[in-house]
């Protein structure tokens, strides 16, 4: 689970930011026939609303190595995960197996689609650079599984494929876990509003998959 003090630090960092994100204009007012754009600031908590100059622009919070990282890896190691449950229709016909794919299949799908639009808006590369793509081939990210697990993956059926997939997932989002822990206890990575929500989003949602696979795993023969 993320530390207690990694998630309050986060929180207050990402609640800091959004608040200065906020600076928007939101209204105009007539002055003759002169529209003027009203901006206004939000207040921290306890603190009154400011108007500001119409000239101010929202700007895109900082941003540390770590969360680029962060992002080009997770799309890798999403990618695994859509391709497991690609296997699943051809291999099994267990309902809830199925189903539980399927889910996986289109959340991590979207998560993919998200993380790839918030590196290219910060005129990040989607992919890392080749020597640290190289360095993730030599060295699996957390939680990935080997070429031995997935061929073993591709050639099982029916009962033998549950379970392989059900436990391999398993492995692949204990993984992602890893890495939302290792953000948020670097300094200075996770103050992003935006990463921040998505990382928590992450921690939450797969630690609820991981407990329907552990419960369908314990129900197999």
């Amino acid at each position: 689970m993320i530390g207690a003090a990694a998630l309050q630090s986060g929180l207050i960092a990402a609640g800091a930011l959004m608040f200065a994100m906020a600076a928007l204009p939101v209204c105009a007012q007539q002055t003759g026939t002169k529209t003027e754009s009203v901006v206004v600031q939000p207040g921290a908590p306890g603190q009154p609303t400011r108007q500001l100059p119409a000239s101010t622009k929202a700007v895109l919070p900082a941003r540390s190595a770590k969360d680029v990282e962060f992002m080009q890896g997770m799309i890798m190691h999403h990618a695994q995960a859509v391709e497991m449950t690609a296997m699943i229709d051809s291999r099994t016909a267990n309902k809830n197996v199925r189903l539980l794919g399927e889910r996986i299949r289109q959340s991590q799908s979207d998560e993919m689609t998200f993380m790839k639009r918030w590196l290219e808006v910060r005129g990040e590369p989607v992919s890392p650079p080749m020597d640290m793509a190289d360095h993730h081939h030599d060295k699996l990210m957390p939680g990935m599984l080997t070429a031995k697990q997935m061929d073993a993956l591709k050639k099982s059926k029916n009962s033998e494929f549950d379970r392989l997939f059900l436990a391999g997932m398993i492995q692949h989002h204990k993984g992602a876990l890893v890495m939302v822990e290792d953000l948020f206890n670097t300094a200075g990575a996770g103050q992003d509003a935006e990463l921040f929500n998505f990382a928590s989003d992450v921690d939450s949602g797969q630690r609820a998959e991981i407990r329907s696979m552990e419960t369908l795993l314990a129900e197999k023969p």
